[in-house]
């Protein structure tokens, strides 16, 4: 990892941070799978009309199952059970549930991407989960639904596996166009499911609609997974996972300074555990004979 790398991640970071405030005052005014759908399709259309010089580096006869795969996965299924689950469930649980995908991405890289695994990876893990939860607590409020709760781990399982997916095939196709066509992909899949069961006259277009969108599309879909593919591609799918605990801490730190929210001592705690884990998963590994016998044991 590099100062590239680290200047990538932080902005992939920020943006995801911003984005769950922005989309929350945005779908005030719009049926959410149609705002999903939207902002996927045109961040994919943006994207194709910027790129649209290298078409011949698509390869569709070749790499159209990568596409419509990762189309499936990072999209369609991860938005969608994500906009279904919010309805269901706090937004404080949910986020903790989806954000348990760092743990299934540490576990899918070892088992089918050979990455190394350590018990001091695993303890990292492990703490960053437990710091998203205690960031998170003080959402987990009102009903608390099984189906809701069922959306959001499908939602992590989908985010995980494309994460995967994506770094096992990343070298492959050319990286722009794998986000262009998973967002042209999942952003019609998603536009279907909302035309089927939502209203397109439910959209008030005002600022506050527009803007959101806008932001959706430039940033919080194009920009955001050019960066994620990219960082996946160029380092261990489960140390980029990790970095992303650093989401729901950081918006919820915007709230405390820009919403006035209480900064209370469980969101204390989450920031420790939260850079624990960060240190812990990336710290550098020795390929001693104690640690790789430890690596046979959890892998027995």
């Amino acid at each position: 990892m590099n100062i590239k790398w680290f200047l990538m991640m932080a902005g992939l970071i920020m943006i995801w941070s911003v984005s769950w405030p922005i989309y929350k005052l945005a779908l005030e005014f719009t049926p959410p799978l149609l705002f999903a759908g939207m902002r996927c399709l045109l961040g994919g259309i943006l994207l194709s009309a910027f790129i649209w010089k290298t078409r011949s580096r698509i390869q569709w006869r070749k790499n159209w199952k990568i596409y419509l795969m990762t189309g499936t996965l990072n999209i369609a299924l991860f938005f969608g059970l994500q906009t279904v689950g919010l309805k269901l469930v706090p937004s404080g649980l949910f986020s903790v549930i989806v954000y348990f995908q760092p743990i299934l991405v540490g576990l899918f890289a070892w088992l089918w991407l050979g990455e190394l695994m350590t018990i001091t990876k695993v303890t990292g893990l492990i703490l960053g989960f437990l710091g998203v939860i205690s960031v998170s607590a003080e959402g987990f409020s009102g009903h608390v639904s099984i189906l809701g709760i069922t959306f959001g781990l499908l939602s992590a399982l989908s985010w995980a596996l494309g994460t995967i997916y994506t770094k096992k095939n990343a070298q492959s196709v050319d990286s722009l166009w794998m986000v262009a066509l998973q967002c042209l992909v999942g952003g019609v899949a998603l536009m279907t499911a909302g035309l089927s069961t939502e209203k397109w006259t439910s959209i008030v277009w005002n600022d506050t609609f527009l803007w959101g969108l806008a932001f959706g599309t430039i940033l919080g879909v194009a920009t955001s997974w050019i960066l994620y593919i990219n960082l996946v591609k160029m380092g261990d799918a489960s140390v980029v996972a990790t970095f992303t605990f650093l989401v729901p801490l950081l918006a919820v730190i915007i709230g405390t300074i820009l919403l006035n929210e209480p900064f209370s001592l469980l969101l204390f705690l989450g920031i420790i555990l939260i850079v624990a884990s960060i240190y812990l998963v990336n710290k550098k590994q020795k390929q001693t004979t104690k640690q790789l016998v430890v690596q046979e044991k959890i892998g027995a």
